[in-house]
């Protein structure tokens, strides 16, 4: 089994923000138990920029994105070599994988990035993936890294997701006042309502909602997602059976596909195309490709290629996704007009201005 193990922040760090060492030992224990029964293990561990912060010993909450950048150069290096230290007990070696958001965006690097990740668990060498902080352009906001987890499952086909966290999992209201949910059949609005938007201990970027949106798009594409108390380690072999205490959301039975799960999810998207009513239905109920006819507004300047989303015209709510055929001035020209029109507007334009093989369906 592939499996994802995501350890944010507050889990992997004291209440000083130090690399808690021992527990990066213990974890490193649990994984090598998990490998030789078989399973191929990938971690995405946030910790870098506290790690940086503490060495520093910079006690200024509030810090400007280039200083968050900076304490992550600083702390990179700490955090591998905590890893490498807690695995070569286990003769284990890892492998450092930063990434940034746009490495999803463009097929060819997407693809490239899976297929070494791919290498590198065939080869019994577990990935160590961060983001890259100390070179991102935007504001650093993979939600320490719940959404780079989800997003790692899906390219290598992942059966599993664990999501570590400083609680049990998901409560139906404030953890000590409220009853855990164990099990999770499909994440309803209800569910988000529940989540906060902010770290609990204060030293992650991330929160339930960070964690419950990870969720989202990782059982989208039939990744079964568990949220957990993450210094729980010892119960490690528990929670790969499905016998554990915290929060299981289960994959959704008609996942998406590989490439629809990159379009859906992990390309960026760059504008907002919105359709009239009875475009969207041809859209949700009879699986048609989108038409320039259907189209009354435009958002967002995109090129041939980028991710749009697809939105009712009259609720504002994103339906769909999709691979667009056209730049957006070209369409600003086509839109709301039928293919024999387009044809005398634009030289060679195509028929769709998103094919259905390049369109995936997002809420229904």
């Amino acid at each position: 089994m592939r499996i994802v193990i995501k350890v944010g922040t507050s889990t992997l760090t004291t209440k000083e923000g130090l690399l808690n060492e021992q527990y990066i030992f213990n974890l490193a224990k649990e994984v090598f138990s998990l490998r030789e029964q078989g399973h191929k293990i990938l971690i995405v561990s946030s910790g870098a920029v506290s790690a940086g912060k503490t060495h520093l010993c910079i006690k200024d909450k509030h810090k400007t994105l280039r200083e968050k950048q900076a304490f992550a150069a600083v702390g990179q290096p700490l955090l591998m070599s905590a890893y490498s230290k807690a695995f070569a007990e286990y003769n284990n070696s890892v492998s450092q994988i930063l990434l940034t958001r746009d490495v999803f965006d463009r097929r060819a690097n997407y693809i490239n990035v899976r297929n070494t990740l791919n290498t590198l668990i065939e080869n019994d060498i577990i990935p160590i993936i961060n983001e890259n902080d100390s070179v991102s352009i935007d504001e650093i906001n993979f939600g320490d890294n719940d959404m780079l987890s989800a997003l790692v499952a899906l390219a290598i086909n992942a059966e599993k997701l664990i999501i570590f966290t400083d609680v049990d999992g998901v409560y139906n209201g404030t953890p000590k006042a409220s009853s855990l949910i164990p099990k999770i059949d499909h994440i309803t609005e209800e569910i988000e309502k529940l989540t906060s938007s902010t770290s609990s201990s204060g030293r992650g970027t991330g929160g339930m909602k960070t964690k419950i949106i990870a969720a989202k798009i990782a059982t989208a594409s039939g990744v079964e997602t568990i949220i957990t108390n993450g210094t729980k380690l010892n119960l490690l072999k528990e929670i790969v059976l499905g016998s554990f205490i915290g929060t299981t959301i289960l994959a959704s039975k008609k996942h998406l596909e590989a490439k629809k799960s990159w379009i859906a999810f992990s390309k960026k998207p760059k504008g907002t195309i919105f359709v009239d009513q009875k475009a969207e239905d041809f859209l949700l109920n009879k699986g048609k490709s989108l038409l320039a006819v259907g189209i009354t507004k435009i958002s967002g300047a995109f090129k041939r290629g980028d991710t749009i989303n697809i939105a009712n015209a009259q609720t504002k709510k994103d339906f769909a996704r999709g691979l667009t055929n056209y730049d957006s001035d070209i369409l600003e020209k086509v839109k709301g007009k039928k293919s024999q029109e387009i044809k005398n507007i634009v030289d060679a334009g195509e028929g769709e201005i998103i094919h259905r093989d390049n369109l995936v369906i997002i809420s229904n």
